[in-house]
């Protein structure tokens, strides 16, 4: 965990904290509970200038945020209490997450909120002045012009470790009213397994099932390893919050991919690539669905212009650690050749999207491989959207007769009750086989034009209709 040290005003601060507990003290003051080292803990609650307090570097809050400006973000690696540090930090707690160029309508309802009641939950503070929580609400007052802040003091012995586990434990809480984003809740997740703790206890504290937390990390490992793909020469990549709006669509991934690898883990690889590239473009999630283990070489492949066809490296065996000479087969040829487009496709997108770092052309170029790509994906799921559609319409006539069956079925049963109970509607009951026979009839009409060599079923319906 990084260590950002002692802010520059941070005796200052303690000084002036210390006076104002003794006051609160004095005067039974009011307090907040905060869940401490495991064990409940009762804060004194005091009013602090609120500029002189410092936003917390290492909040959860903005963590995929910082990387939007990798400049500014070296600033607070370099000098976290800083203004430019401080600054940056501000102006990402005030925009949305999965859209930095705009402001967080949260944001605004809380600030709005704070005009008009005031301060109602007070936030929580390192006996130095870093906010551990109520950043986001400290943004907001510093915007507002309001002077002073309400927090709650935490002990004198605090670590940078329980910073983060008193912000972690409290955002946790049922009645926090904005949540961490979906990529801030990933990180937290993975550094809470990353200091020993199990799995069972980070999904009880996160309030998600086991299963449900081994999803997220499944998906948190696919964004880190596509943004590692991503990286190119010039030191152009993807962030994690350019995922950061995925989230329904990776989650999806997940499901399918871990049920094919069941039984096809190469189909599942196949699967797994084209999605992967259909995220980077933006596809909604309905149309990732179209998006099947053949989809490359079914509807992509052949449509794809040549340059865009990159030569995927030869599948070799993989050897299995601590057994000399024996091997796995490698991936296929049809699944190496999927993942190099989508190798392909990260680094255009990390391109694309790098501003200063890579030329002009080179920016240019890339943007041209997306937009041609996104043609070229745009006919494929058309193509495989009418297959879906004409498998649908295949699969839904035999459907039917089967629903027809279960129908009947529950009718004989329900006559035979009825019968005992002597609540039969005879005369109902008639018109309604009469109205079947003319649906069967109808059916019948268009079986007998379809089939020259009808089979036991469809010559049984036949039979059937003649007879009447």
């Amino acid at each position: 965990m990084a260590d950002f040290g002692m802010p520059p005003k941070g005796d200052e601060i303690r000084e002036l904290i210390t006076q104002r507990l003794k006051h609160a003290m004095t005067e039974a003051g009011a307090k907040v509970t905060v869940d401490w080292r495991g064990e409940p803990r009762h804060l004194y609650v005091i009013s602090m200038p609120v500029d002189l307090l410092y936003f917390n570097p290492d909040t959860h809050r903005i963590r995929a945020q910082r990387t939007l400006d990798p400049v500014r973000n070296q600033a607070i690696d370099a000098d976290p209490w800083g203004e430019d540090a401080q600054t940056y930090l501000h102006d990402l707690l005030r925009q949305r997450p999965a859209n930095p160029d705009q402001v967080d309508p949260d944001f605004t309802a809380l600030k709005d909120e704070l005009d008009d009641s005031g301060q109602r939950e007070p936030g929580i503070v390192s006996p130095h002045g870093i906010l551990v929580d109520g950043n986001t609400r400290a943004a907001a007052l510093r915007d507002l012009g309001v002077q002073n802040i309400k927090v709650g003091v935490l002990p004198d012995d605090t670590s940078r470790l329980d910073i983060n586990s008193v912000e972690l434990t409290l955002q946790l809480r049922q009645d926090r009213r904005r949540d961490y984003s979906y990529i801030n809740r990933l990180i937290a997740i993975d550094e809470e397994l990353s200091r020993g703790r199990t799995e069972a206890d980070v999904a009880k504290d996160f309030n998600i099932k086991p299963a449900t937390l081994q999803r997220d990390r499944w998906v948190y490992g696919l964004i880190l390893d596509a943004i590692d793909r991503s990286k190119t020469t010039d030191g152009a990549s993807l962030r994690l919050v350019d995922f950061e709006q995925h989230q329904e669509k990776l989650r999806e991934l997940h499901r399918d991919y871990s049920n094919l690898a069941k039984s096809n883990p190469d189909a599942a690889t196949r699967l797994k690539q084209s999605r992967l590239a259909m995220v980077l473009l933006d596809y909604p999630k309905t149309s990732l669905r179209l998006a099947e283990d053949d989809f490359h070489t079914r509807y992509l492949d052949p449509r794809l212009p040549e340059d865009l066809k990159p030569t995927p490296a030869s599948a070799t065996a993989v050897s299995v650690p601590g057994l000399p000479g024996v091997t796995m087969p490698g991936i296929s040829s049809d699944s190496a050749a999927a993942e190099a487009l989508t190798d392909r496709l990260l680094r255009a997108k990390a391109v694309a999207h790098s501003g200063s770092i890579s030329t002009t052309s080179d920016v240019t170029a890339a943007a041209d491989v997306m937009r041609r790509a996104r043609e070229t994906f745009d006919v494929a799921v058309k193509m495989a959207g009418q297959n879906a559609e004409l498998v649908k319409r295949q699969t839904a006539v035999p459907e039917r007769l089967t629903d027809a069956a279960e129908y009947v079925t529950q009718c004989a049963n329900e006559f035979a009750e009825a019968k005992a109970k002597r609540a039969l509607d005879e005369e109902a009951f008639d018109d309604a086989l009469i109205v079947l026979r003319e649906s069967l009839a109808g059916l019948a009409r268009q079986a007998g034009r379809t089939f020259t060599a009808p089979g036991e079923g469809v010559a049984w319906l036949l039979d059937t209709v003649r007879a009447k």
